[in-house]
């Protein structure tokens, strides 16, 4: 399977593209990308991870935070753009890159958030899409429900964590 036609990446496009869940974003791509044996901080899907994860912050006026990932996403798609061309197919990989250099320029020059699409070239995976997008019930684009998510979901399994984490000898 070509590796944006799983569910999982399916639904990130939706959640990108219909109504900008960047919250859910970043989990559903996790979670695939967690799925992969051997899965690594150089797997093509963290670039996309980390590009929903800076627009998540851009949206809630993080700033520095949202510059620094981005920047990291549009370097992690550089790279495997150069490196694996199953991950140009299927989407307009020149006009994403594009869309992510001028986020990064309205990022430097302070302003507002502006979210962009993900453009798919394949009617295939646009189909695909449009299916799963049926399937899901989504909040309504820039709802408090959507722009705050992490802030009104229960963390405390990610909080107790992080705390055993922090307390492990290095």
């Amino acid at each position: 399977m070509h590796p944006y036609h799983h569910p999982l990446f399916l639904n990130f496009i939706v959640y990108f593209n219909r109504n900008q869940d960047y919250f859910e974003c970043h989990e559903v791509l996790e979670e695939y990308w967690k799925s992969i044996p051997g899965y690594s901080k150089d797997h093509p899907l963290t670039a996309f991870i980390l590009l929903s994860t800076g627009l998540y912050h851009w949206r809630r006026d993080n700033i520095e935070g949202a510059y620094r990932t981005i920047i990291k996403a549009k370097n992690r798609m550089l790279d495997f753009g150069e490196n694996d061309a199953r991950y140009t197919e299927d989407i307009d990989f020149r006009q994403l890159v594009q869309d992510i250099e001028r986020s990064i320029h309205e990022l430097h020059n302070g302003k507002s958030f502006s979210p962009f699409l993900i453009l798919l070239t394949s009617e295939v995976l646009q189909r695909s899409v449009d299916e799963m997008a049926a399937t899901m019930e989504l909040l309504p684009a820039g709802s408090d429900a959507v722009i705050h998510k992490h802030m009104l979901r229960d963390r405390s399994n990610i909080l107790a964590e992080r705390e055993k984490k922090r307390r492990r000898p290095q």
